[in-house]
């Protein structure tokens, strides 16, 4: 693990604890971590990619600020409305997370921190994982990609820390570790000694002058358990390496920054950081500009997803749906508001699924036009099946919409489905509508049979609305309330059974469109604004709003002026209701629960499942708002029970950049959800903030480790390990996947005389499984003496082996850039020859940077049968760069670049072959320096 200086203005996720300096993502001592490092690559190249999709489409991109907010909204360029980083910040704490979980979970794995000498074991992970990257973004399982980019990153940083690749003299990255194809060579063997005998631990240098003369590669060696290495050999250094209290002492890691090792230390970051970037510019030449922003979480928020029953009944739901969607299709493009993407699953009995994934409208249109409601057979439907799918397929934090008139059949996937609830953080509303075969199951007092649907609604944050089939219509105006990009929620809660109470939420400035939901069977409320004026149920066109009554379902629309301030809704009523409140605003925060974790980088890690009872609870907030977090304070916050009184109050740690560490004694006894009231320090506007997701503590744990991918045709182990406060304990086990592969499991285990038992689950994938399927297991775990329960997600990739690792050749062969000092009317061309030689052949050819157009393409075959492919293109003379990317099958990608400089200036020609490195003569002018030599941006990481 790397730490990294304070001249990088990325937010260091950073804090005290007990005198040791911690951070989300692990760090031994210093100002900064693997975080930053990978932060600051992953937003120097977001911004070289969006400058460059911003030239190919002919507009400016100037970012308002340095924040990750204000360059998302410039990376979405022209579209109108209000702009949420919620989903972008998750994207980019999914790859930091799994960055920092290489410390907690494969703390004693040499080849994942590059210790021991292991580098070529290193390399193949680095590679494979970047082979599996690529191909899950090429199958747009971009979750999958991000966790697994984050471990590759960890690896690829430690090299430059753990290894003596800067002692010797070294300032640029190794390639060969992106390169299967290229040696890793000069490695010191096991019979050779490398470092002299250091008994202070902080020697500048304690590497043999032998090593440095002969430049051998070494790494130091690191033992948790045992103080055993090879005689001679260089340790890993630091109070849990054991081999460092043997001759010879010390260690060579600059994980942390000294005075002993402080150049160092410097050297390790810039070079760490310098091929994190290269490893990301081989991703986006394999995904292309647009996918790579998709991978990066630069992209509308906004997902519809719709999971629609299509029996013989549900003809008049299906024209419902195609209608609503149709109408935010068309009503949203081009704002911020247009569906980034598109999901459909439909199900029936005994079928359900495939899961339909597209980012064109038109098809989403023409695949909702497509369904024909018939057959169903008896009534209950496979509901929850379906439901699993969008749950696993939409991105975390989706709102899903459930359009049926029959209860689930597969009620054994209900505890699957809240574990998948929670693990994604996703919100599902469900339309129940009533036909002439399931009317006796919806009415005004639901059977037990549709009772599940309120169930996870409620678990979800979701609404449960039970509505005609001709009045659906009206309740669906709820899709287009909910669908757009920076949907916050204010207030929830639920009374079962009802009483009499009231609830206060506070609106800011920011705050528009704001809509209260209530359901239930007999409602009587009264609202009132912070400015005394009330409006009661009873009253459909008030001083305050409007009220909409559809089924179970009343939909207020505040339609005042000035909203700001402290309202308050009063529920006078016995009955059952739900009360949520929504509205739009840039003001919104992410958040997940983590755990303190101990070994060579301590730090906090991600909680697979429910949290721990009888510890304290703790979770990492990130604030984001429209300039960034640096003008937002949090003023509370707490977990709240949503069907219960109960509040728990947490003490807030700011860590920078807007991260928070928040600290709760005790939580609550109920399901709870997390609370927090700020101010907005530029307008002195206190704002309130609610998650929707419910969770609950449980003295069950259940942890698992998978980091390899798994092979099609091949069964694949994934052990798992449960615990409780209770010895002797039975646990029954339940393990699914949502590609219903074949797998094998105990369906129990005993924990003996101990609180711990192990398992193992084993999933074969059939031999046809496309690289880069990602499968979603869950593993639902419960206590049969207590009956007290856990889960725990686990995403896996499948991956093909890998045998071409030869890049694709790129060259430039011909230009002419006679371009005249009026750019705009005028356009340059140039030639270029590609071939895979004897690889698995050229799948995608595209243009990376320049707006140009391809005006012819031949094919010749040279002699031993390799096809060369020739390709001119024209560009136009106001982007003087042409760069094109060409990607193999097996995901090699080869790269030519040349570019044209003002008539002024002597032109220099650049050209960049397959794995080679690009370089500038000094005659280059300042502003093609800036532009082509991707530096580390001072940008802070909100």
């Amino acid at each position: 693990m790397i730490m990294m200086s304070s001249t990088c203005c990325v937010a260091l996720l950073v804090l005290a604890l007990s005198g040791m300096t911690k951070a989300f993502m692990p760090v031994g001592g210093g100002t900064s971590t693997h975080a930053t490092i990978t932060g600051s690559a992953v937003l120097s190249k977001i911004t070289e990619v969006c400058r460059a999709v911003a030239e190919s489409e002919g507009r400016e991109f100037k970012p308002t600020g340095s924040s990750a907010e204000e360059l998302l909204r410039a990376c979405l360029g022209t579209a109108t409305g209000e702009v949420s980083a919620a989903k972008f910040r998750t994207a980019l704490n999914q790859v930091y997370m799994q960055n920092g979980l290489v410390d907690r979970d494969l703390a004693n794995s040499p080849a994942h921190h590059v210790s021991n000498e292991a580098f070529v074991q290193a390399r193949t992970l680095i590679t494979e994982g970047t082979f599996s990257v690529k191909a899950n973004v090429r199958k747009e399982n971009f979750q999958a990609a991000r966790e697994t980019l984050g471990r590759v990153c960890h690896t690829l940083q430690d090299f430059y820390s753990h290894s003596n690749w800067v002692e010797l003299g070294n300032r640029g990255s190794y390639i060969n570790l992106l390169r299967p194809d290229l040696p890793i060579d000069n490695v010191a063997d096991i019979e050779t000694p490398t470092c002299n005998d250091c008994a202070s631990g902080t020697c500048p240098n304690p590497l043999l002058p032998d090593i440095l003369t002969q430049k051998k590669l070494t790494s130091g060696y690191m033992g948790l358990l045992s103080a055993t290495k090879p005689k001679g050999k260089c340790s890993h250094g630091g109070a849990s390496d054991m081999t460092s209290t043997q001759v010879p002492r010390g260690g060579i890691s600059k994980d942390e920054r000294r005075p002993d090792n402080a150049a160092l230390h410097d050297a390790a970051v810039a070079v760490a950081t310098q091929a994190t970037l290269e490893l990301l510019e081989d991703i986006r030449g394999a995904a292309g500009n647009n996918e790579f922003l998709r991978l990066m979480g630069i992209a509308r928020s906004s997902v519809l997803c719709f999971v629609i029953d299509t029996t013989g009944s549900m003809a008049d739901d299906i024209a419902e749906a195609k209608r609503v969607a149709t109408n935010i299709i068309d009503s949203k493009k081009g704002t911020v508001d247009e569906p980034s993407e598109y999901i459909l699953v439909q199900f029936n009995d005994p079928k359900f699924g495939p899961l339909i994934r597209t980012t064109n409208p038109e098809e989403m249109k023409a695949q909702i036009a497509a369904l024909r409601a018939n057959a169903g057979g008896d009534i209950p439907e496979m509901c929850l099946s379906g439901l699993q799918l969008a749950l696993t397929g939409a991105p975390p934090s989706s709102q899903i919409y459930i359009f049926t008139d029959a209860p689930a059949k597969d009620m054994d996937l209900e505890k699957t489905i809240i574990s998948l609830i929670r693990s994604t953080k996703s919100t599902v509303n469900i339309f129940m509508t009533a036909s002439k075969r399931t009317s006796k199951y919806v009415g005004r007092t639901p059977r037990a049979d549709f009772r599940v649907y309120y169930d996870l609604a409620l678990a979800s944050g979701g609404q449960a609305i039970e509505v005609s089939k001709s009045s659906l219509p009206q309740a669906t105006d709820i899709i287009v309330d909910s669908s757009t990009s920076a949907l916050v929620t204010i207030l929830q809660r639920a009374r079962k059974p009802g009483k009499v109470e009231t609830f206060p939420f506070l609106l800011d400035e920011t705050v528009s469109n704001v809509t209260l939901y209530i359901t239930g069977t007999t409602l009587a409320f009264t609202l009132r604004s912070p400015t005394g004026v009330s409006q009661s149920s009873s009253q459909t066109t008030g001083p305050l709003g409007t009220i909409q009554t559809v089924g179970n379902l009343k939909r207020i629309r505040l339609d005042t002026l000035n909203q700001t301030g402290l309202w308050e809704i009063h529920m006078n009523t016995g009955s059952a209701y739900t009360v949520k409140v929504t509205g739009q605003s840039s003001i919104t925060f992410v958040y997940d629960f983590v755990e303190t974790f101990e070994g060579p980088h301590p730090g906090y890690g991600v909680i697979d499942g429910r949290p721990q009872a009888g510890l304290p609870v703790k979770l990492l907030l990130t604030l984001t708002g429209r300039q960034g977090p640096e003008s937002l304070k949090v003023m509370e916050a707490a977990l709240v029970e949503v069907s219960g009184s109960g509040v728990a109050n947490g003490t807030v740690e700011r860590m920078g950049g807007g991260d928070f560490l928040v600290t709760v004694k005790s939580a609550p006894a109920g399901e709870f959800v997390v609370l927090l009231k700020g101010e907005d320090m530029s307008t002195s506007s206190r704002f309130q903030r609610q998650s929707t997701t419910q969770m609950s503590m449980t003295p069950v744990s259940v942890k698992v480790v998978a980091d390899n991918n798994m092979e099609p045709g091949k069964p694949f182990d994934i052990p798992f390990t449960v615990s409780s406060s209770v010895a002797k304990t039975k646990f029954t086990i339940r393990a699914r996947n949502d590609k219903n592969f074949p797998m094998k499991f105990p369906p129990s285990i005993n924990s003996g005389t101990g609180t711990e038992a192990k398992g193992t689950i084993t999933i074969t994938t059939p031999t046809n499984t496309v690289s880069g399927t990602d499968v979603t297991l869950t593993i639902d775990v419960e206590s049969t003496a207590t009956f007290d329960s856990n889960y725990a997600v686990v995403r896996l990739s499948v991956m093909e082996k890998v045998t071409d690792f030869t890049p694709p050749v790129c060259n430039v062969i011909d230009f002419n850039n006679s371009c005249p000092a009026n750019c705009s009317m005028s356009s340059w061309s140039i030639s270029v020859n590609i071939t895979d030689s004897n690889g698995t052949g050229v799948e995608k050819i595209w243009i990376q940077q320049g707006e140009s157009n391809l005006v012819t393409s031949t094919n010749e075959t040279e002699q031993g049968g390799v096809t060369v492919l020739q390709n001119s293109y024209r560009t136009a003379c106001c982007t003087p760069v042409f760069k094109l990317s060409v990607l193999d099958k097996a995901g090699n990608v080869g790269t030519c670049m040349h570019s044209i400089v003002p008539p002024t200036t002597t032109p220099v020609p650049l050209t960049t072959p397959s794995g080679g490195s690009s370089s500038l003569s000094l005659a280059t002018p300042l502003w093609l320096w800036t532009l082509l030599s991707a530096p580390v941006l001072a940008l802070r990481l909100a």
